[in-house]
């Protein structure tokens, strides 16, 4: 009776603190939701004060008005095809060569691994110069292609993971489609490809996540109000040489995360065992 009271405290306690960590993590984003609906010049004013005393609907419609004649609709749009043609074709592409490095055997094959891996080590500001030097030779900037097409040759830490996954899965299955006469596209699309939907999910929820997030990338190519993103977009309300409209900036910021926010609630499940399954068992 003892142990049951201790227990059932010791789970109390627990729950108690990790609510209050998580109430910690997510008060900024609670703050930037409640100062969506203040008077721009209260924003930085009432900074302990949560609840608005007076909610301004017109943040949002100010916000979604845009700014040099495209609305922010237009922006949400850019983000949506970009993120998404990304997504695609970074998983797909990881896949394919986490089967090939996984179950083929061709020369040099370590030593393209290592150097694909090495590429993990590289921070991205290394790689910009270089990247925008061959982007602008070949006429790609100001378009969204610098931003879209690199996406579809593979990422080194999907690529990764999609290993570890495939390499927990029995050989006999590829052995016994073989001598049913699979080829190794059926094989990789018929058998490993639906095995890796765990994986698939959870590199796409980080890919999609990244690519949302992505204000650099979009910065260097894209430099006309027509193709922003909406990382880009919001930025421009806060102008240093004028009145920044932080209400609008804040309510284009709240609805800019529910893409992720939704994405994550839906696909959460799929991130543990992504992660941590490795295969099949048993």
């Amino acid at each position: 009776m003892k142990m049951s009271t201790k227990h059932k405290i010791g789970t109390a306690v627990y729950h108690v603190i990790v609510c209050g960590i998580g109430l910690i993590m997510i008060y900024p984003i609670i703050w930037m939701a409640f100062s969506s609906f203040k008077e721009s010049g209260d924003v930085l004013t009432t900074v302990n004060q949560l609840i608005p005393s007076k909610f301004v609907f017109e943040n949002y419609v100010n916000g979604w008005a845009g700014f040099a004649g495209t609305s922010f609709s237009v922006f949400f749009r850019n983000s949506f095809f970009i993120t998404i043609l990304s997504t695609i074709g970074g998983v797909f592409s990881s896949v394919v060569v986490a089967y090939g490095f996984s179950r083929l055997h061709f020369k040099l094959k370590g030593l393209w691994f290592a150097i694909m891996m090495m590429t993990l080590m590289l921070p991205a500001q290394v790689l910009m110069i270089p990247q925008y030097i061959m982007f602008g030779s070949i006429g790609w900037t100001n378009s969204f292609l610098p931003v879209i097409v690199p996406e579809f040759f593979g990422k080194p830490f999907f690529i990764f993971m999609c290993m570890q996954f495939i390499s927990g899965l029995p050989r006999e299955l590829d052995e016994a489609a073989k001598i049913d006469g699979c080829s190794l596209f059926t094989i990789f699309s018929r058998i490993i490809m639906p095995l890796l939907k765990p994986a698939m999910i959870t590199c796409a929820i980080f890919a999609f996540y990244w690519k949302w997030d992505d204000y650099m990338g979009s910065l260097l190519y894209l430099t006309e109000p027509r193709l922003y993103t909406v990382s880009i977009a919001v930025k421009q309300f806060a102008d240093p040489t004028s009145v920044s409209d932080w209400g609008a900036m804040f309510a284009m910021c709240t609805l800019s995360l529910l893409p992720v926010i939704i994405l994550f609630i839906c696909l959460q499940k799929y991130i543990v065992d992504g992660i941590a399954t490795s295969g099949l068992k048993g």
